[in-house]
């Protein structure tokens, strides 16, 4: 054991310190794409211990990269000849307050398990995505995390009230409010929210919660064109005050992947279509919500009955709407699905993109023959969380020279400017996206970002090498 990891392990105990075959898993991240060689993982227990890590990572110039759940996909927490610190064990719930609907949590509480407890006093944490029942506060905080409910609650930074974080050289900025408004100055804690570790470590955090529905109308619904979703969208949002939680996009060809890859799995009508749409409205009041006289919840009749005038227009063409509970599950499997049946099977090149919301069908007839024009052998597979323009874009290449990934990414990259989009919507930018960063990002906000990063971080020992490219392409180090 080094003399740093010596010197850790008196303060959180030598068996929080794995090395060797102990810090294996720590070494790949989840997609299998990017594996470094950590010095050790440690484990701290509390806030206190994390603080002391940091002050002997400055002290000695250590470089430390923080880790949540190890769900990401941008190869964030590549960790080489740096110290991995797990956020694991601050996994406690410290409050439920239900009359200010907040949660104060630790950074390694998983998500599900926020879902849970919010569950248990008729309150909900509204943030949800396939990998809630591993992903954490720390690393979805980090991230900035979506999912499939944005369309309502927004972002993790509209669900956060306060962080606590841990500064590169130990000390701890305490910014645990619960207000809703607090105009003191610069918003520290949206500044580390979608850093990635590399500006400071989070450890606790105060995260809003919700009113639970009291019912749901979920329905899988084909269209005869994307264009028409935007238009069936405002339908619903306009009829149901804003209730619509989440609107999601599978086409043929993710529905097609689906069938072939998971077991079990079934299609979402007896006909197949190319525009499949999942849709769910949530129900809070008692009167949208409470069974009538013929035994049907109201905001489920109306859902039935928008659709069914739209069927008769022409506007859809097919819909079935969930029954119960297992149906409802069923439909959501198909999309949370979505991370292995998209990263199975290589190679790929893997994007995630935002444009607005009237553009994402021009995304989709746009980018095809830009990438046929690469790869004429190359076959594509599309999700969209559609009600906030957000697209996951996968393409299989025939062509895996480096030359043709780079010019398959430049095109979607060169897509999404011409829409007035952003090459990076939910998933961070970690190492995956650092040259489309330099490439695109307007160059004085990067020189803004390596400002805020050396006044807070001057000897680069937070997570370095990621989300913010160097000034000189020669100095990239991971």
């Amino acid at each position: 054991m080094s003399e740093i990891c010596e010197q850790i392990a008196k303060i959180i105990g030598a068996d929080r310190v794995l090395t060797g075959a102990d810090a294996a898993p720590y070494a790949t991240d989840w997609t299998g794409q990017y594996t470094g060689a950590p010095l050790a993982v440690l484990r701290p227990a509390n806030t206190a211990e994390v603080s002391e890590i940091m002050k002997i990572a400055h002290a000695t110039g250590t470089p430390v990269v923080p880790v949540s759940g190890h769900t990401g996909l941008t190869g964030a927490t590549l960790a080489t000849d740096a110290l991995v610190l797990s956020v694991d064990r601050l996994n406690s719930i410290d409050a439920i307050d239900v009359a200010g609907r907040t949660a104060t949590v630790g950074a390694g509480v998983i998500l599900s398990n926020l879902h849970d407890a919010a569950d248990a006093h008729d309150l909900i944490f509204p943030l949800t995505f396939g990998a809630r029942g591993s992903a954490m506060i720390g690393g979805v905080l980090s991230t900035n995390a979506g999912g499939s409910n944005v369309v309502r609650y927004g972002n993790t930074r509209d669900l956060c009230l306060g962080i606590e974080v841990v500064m590169a050289d130990g000390r701890i900025m305490n910014l645990m409010s619960a207000l809703h408004k607090d105009n003191s100055g610069l918003n520290l804690r949206h500044l580390m929210i979608g850093a990635e570790g590399t500006l400071g470590i989070i450890t606790a955090a105060v995260m809003k919660l919700k009113p639970k529905p009291r019912a749901y109308a979920t329905a899988m619904i084909a269209l005869p064109s994307l264009d028409d979703a935007l238009s069936l969208l405002h339908v619903m949002q306009d009829s149901t005050g804003g209730a619509v939680e989440a609107f999601e996009y599978m086409p043929r060809s993710y529905i097609d992947r689906h069938l072939a890859i998971m077991p079990g799995a079934k299609p979402p009508f007896e006909d197949s279509y190319d525009v499949n749409i999942l849709i769910e409205i949530g129900a809070t009041a008692a009167h949208d919500a409470t069974p009538g006289a013929n035994g049907q919840v109201p905001v489920v009749a109306q859902l039935e009955e928008t659709l069914g005038a739209m069927l008769e227009q022409g506007r859809v063409l097919d819909a079935v709407i969930a029954q119960n509970q297992a149906q409802r599950a069923q439909m959501w499997q198909r999309r949370e699905d979505a991370g292995e049946v998209m990263t199975r099977g290589t190679p790929f090149v893997n994007t995630d993109v935002a444009v607005p919301l009237d553009k994402v069908a021009a995304f989709e007839r746009m980018i095809t023959p830009r990438l046929k024009a690469i790869d004429p052998d190359c076959n594509e597979v599309i999700v969209s969380h559609l009600g906030d323009g957000n697209i996951h874009h996968t393409t299989y290449v025939s062509n895996s020279a480096p030359a043709a990934m780079k010019a398959m990414v430049a095109a979607v990259e060169d897509v999404v400017q011409e829409l007035g989009g952003s090459f990076s919507a939910e998933h961070g930018v970690g190492i995956s996206k650092l040259d489309t960063m330099r490439r695109r990002k307007d160059p004085v906000a990067l020189d803004a970002m390596r400002a805020i990063k050396a006044a807070l971080d001057p000897k680069n020992i937070l997570n370095p090498g990621k989300v913010i490219p160097p000034a000189d392409p020669a100095a990239q180090n991971f």
